[in-house]
């Protein structure tokens, strides 16, 4: 019997929480019959949901599903379950999506280093024509940064969450109209946010898209506002901050379309025509039309080089391991050789799973005390904690799990789980721990990984390759 469960949704079951926010929670779906694997976007409906936020929902999937291009995460299908079905069924507007395999671009990025300067250029260029695409349609997407940029089974760039998305120009008349509404995170908003003053569409977007191109090349944001409030703001708006550190080890030409995109006057910024034109975007890719297997060593290559390779997917090959080799259902069929290569898939005693994060890593410890050398850390690192009680996972083996919130140096809020279970290794009890971000810079969340990994507490006992 049991309580209301989800429900299936046009043949998809969820089978996996893979990620969230702060208004919703993200499924891995399944559909047995044809083999497909799907995203489930799940905002749970309550009797405080207000009409307007149920309206905001409505928009949100009258826009996305109109939007049709490669870059852009496909919008599938849709079913809401209503109050009146709570005895059976979990109200919610249950929005079913592309499965996005490769997961978080940003994920892969090593904080403060970035990417090279051919691998930011190949997925830039996917970014550009996303964006130039959604502008085409007449609409303003407001919500630029890292966490809604994935990648596709094959390494493909895809444009998601457009939940404070726009119509600024209907396409019929070529009308236009000027936004009015503050929304938006604060290290990607632009300037001219700041004031009361409606603002046009585009160049907001393009703001968000010259911040998004530092971070590929940086590892971090420029600044936690564009006010008078952030030093580092006001030293770029003086034009003295490109004698320091990262501005000072950008290349000339990137370095010139960032200052054009994040132009402070917005009828002076460039537009995306103008950044398609800009000579850094005219050379050809070296990764363009090149072996997906390729493109995923690039993006891993600072990874691997500064060693989080190795403790986030250490090489187990030929070590005696108390393994189950059944694999969580379909996962081995949406295996590419990009996600592969990528290593989002972790080995834990209920088999090979599909973690989208690499934000994990393996200890010698066993859970308990594991999860209370984490524990101490993160409150170490301000975060602020609070244990769950244990649970049994689909094998009947005990899952610690802790949830996780704070502020990051951006000032920025993040919220996550942390998740340990037993690992054998080598005939002796081990873990298995899982950092997963529900809101917040995924680069964060990779610093704070970082630490945790690397610090007195927890890094003698983390397993590397």
């Amino acid at each position: 019997m049991g309580g209301p469960k989800y429900p299936k949704v046009v043949g998809f079951d969820l089978v996996q929480e893979i990620g969230g926010g702060a208004f919703s929670t993200v499924f891995r779906a399944v559909n047995i019959s044809n083999q497909k694997v799907a995203a489930c976007k799940v905002v749970l409906l309550t009797e405080s949901t207000s009409e307007k936020e149920r309206k905001n929902v409505e928009k949100e999937m009258r826009i996305h599903s109109a939007l049709k291009q490669q870059h852009i995460l496909e919008f599938l299908n849709a079913v809401v379950v209503e109050l009146k079905h709570k005895a059976t069924y979990i109200p919610g507007i249950y929005m079913l999506m592309e499965f996005a395999g490769g997961g978080d671009l940003f994920d892969k990025i090593v904080p403060d280093l970035g990417l090279d300067q051919d691998t930011a250029h190949y997925f830039f260029l996917q970014f550009l024509s996303g964006m130039h695409y959604i502008h085409s349609q007449g609409v303003c997407h407001r919500d630029l940064k890292p966490e809604n940029i994935l990648l596709d089974v094959i390494g493909n760039l895809k444009i998601t969450d457009f939940g404070l998305s726009s119509v600024f120009r209907l396409k019929e008349s070529g009308k236009t109209r000027a936004l009015t509404e503050r929304c938006g995170s604060l290290p990607y908003v632009a300037p001219e946010l700041n004031s009361d003053l409606p603002y046009q569409a585009e160049p907001v977007d393009v703001w968000g898209v010259g911040v998004i191109l530092f971070t590929l090349l940086a590892g971090n944001t420029p600044w936690d506002e564009p006010t008078g409030n952030s030093i580092e703001f006001v030293r770029y708006s003086e034009g003295t901050i490109f004698h320091e550190v990262p501005w000072n080890r950008l290349p000339e030409l990137p370095l010139s379309l960032i200052r054009g995109l994040l132009t402070i006057d917005p009828a002076e910024r460039m537009t995306l025509d103008d950044a398609f034109r800009h000579p850094w975007c005219i050379r050809p890719s070296q990764l363009a039309g090149g072996d997906p297997i390729e493109v995923a060593e690039m993006l891993i290559k600072r990874t691997r080089e500064s060693g989080d390779l190795e403790i986030a997917a250490p090489d187990f090959a030929g070590q005696a391991m108390d393994v189950d080799e059944d694999e969580v259902m379909l996962s081995s069929t949406h295996h590419s050789q990009f996600t592969q290569t990528l290593m989002l898939f972790s080995q834990t005693q209920a088999g090979t799973r599909y973690t989208p994060h690499l934000t994990r890593f393996y200890a010698t410890l066993a859970p308990p005390l594991l999860m209370t050398l984490v524990t101490e850390f993160l409150v170490s690192a301000n975060a602020q904690c609070r244990p769950i009680p244990s649970a049994r996972n689909e094998r009947g083996r005990e899952i610690y799990k802790i949830r996780v919130g704070g502020m990051d140096r951006r000032r920025e809020r993040f919220k996550g789980w942390v998740e340990i279970e037993q690992f054998s290794y080598k005939g002796t009890e081990g873990s298995y721990c899982l950092m997963r971000r529900d809101e917040g810079n995924p680069i964060s969340w990779r610093q704070l990984w970082k630490g945790l990994v690397k610090s007195d507490l927890v890094g003698p006992h983390v397993l590397r390759r």
